[in-house]
């Protein structure tokens, strides 16, 4: 009886090994172009972002003279007198209420306008330059313009009451009508840019889906909320930080228009700033420089806020 031949064992892969990777050594003269490249940027922020920025921070911890120059430090009084004094609480009311008024009104219109400016017919690019052109106009060139319009005697607005038999309107020194009278200036000269990036992202969505969705029976109604909206949700949430963020340091319209009045009812935190610190000789360096640093804080604050709660709703596909 014979023995039964075992086959030989296959051999073994080999074990990788692992071969440690030499970190590459940059020459002089590389690191020498860079330094060079990044230098001119560098130097642009450090003089025009960094430096006024500390120099803010520097200033809102301390007292100044009637010449501005900083003079005792005082840490954190001055910011206990920004939030305990009621004509500041006001002003923060009020940089509220107007960043509110222009924000949602400036995107609700610029997406009926961008979805009414869809359509394929003859002449439809001419109404979409026409539309856009505020976007061109300049905070101090639409101020002047509505300056005209809100004129109480020759202003086209109260003539238009007037023909109507109705009563003029003091737009711009009532304190009831004053803010929504400058919300309308921001949304007139913001509509064109908000109709503009609309239309960007309503001819991003491509033609299959929306022809697949109208073979499968869906309406008007049904496309633009399961459809078109959905997708256009990105481009909502950039014009709402942007155009929040705008809202929040708008000066010139509040500056040509009202200065702030009538009876501080158009004083934002901007204009507030600017009165502290340059109006009418003032020179209180120490308290613009506290509100620049809150106006700061509320940007970047409600920035997070909208990208913590908002972007999770966003759909990028």
């Amino acid at each position: 009886m014979s023995t039964p031949t075992l086959a030989p064992a296959a051999p073994r892969p080999p074990v990788p090994v692992a071969v440690p990777t030499r970190k590459r050594r940059y020459r002089p003269a590389e690191i020498a172009i860079s330094v060079a490249f990044l230098l001119p940027s560098t130097a642009v922020y450090l003089i025009f972002v960094f430096y006024p920025l500390a120099r803010t921070l520097w200033l809102s911890v301390h007292g100044t003279d009637i010449f501005g120059a900083t003079t005792d430090f005082v840490g954190l009084d001055r910011y206990v007198e920004f939030f305990t004094e009621p004509r500041l609480r006001r002003v923060l009311f009020t940089t509220a209420l107007f960043s509110t008024v222009t924000v949602l009104p400036t995107l609700l219109l610029g997406l009926l306008l961008a979805l009414s400016l869809q359509a394929k017919v003859r002449g439809i690019s001419f109404f979409r330059t026409f539309m856009a052109t505020p976007f061109a106009f300049s905070a101090a060139a639409a101020a002047v313009v509505f300056d005209i319009f809100y004129s109480p005697s020759v202003g086209v607005f109260n003539g238009l009451l007037s023909s109507m038999g109705l009563p003029v309107v003091e737009w711009l020194t009532n304190p009831t009508t004053a803010l929504p009278s400058l919300a309308v200036v921001s949304v007139w000269r913001d509509l064109g840019y908000a109709m503009l990036v609309f239309s960007a992202g309503l001819q991003a969505i491509p033609d299959e889906v929306l022809e697949a969705a109208r073979i499968d029976g869906a309406g008007r109604w049904t496309l633009l909320r399961r459809i078109v909206l959905p997708l256009l949700t990105p481009t909502m949430f950039f014009l709402l930080v942007v155009s929040t963020i705008s809202s929040l340091q708008t000066f010139g319209e509040i500056n040509i228009l009202t200065g702030g009045g009538p009876d501080g009812a158009t004083t934002t935190l901007v204009y507030s700033l600017y009165q502290s610190a340059f109006a009418f000789g003032g020179s209180d360096y120490g308290l613009a420089s506290v509100q620049a640093v809150v106006l700061l804080g509320l940007v970047m604050l409600i920035t997070v806020i909208q990208f913590r709660v908002l972007q999770r709703r966003v759909h990028y596909g």
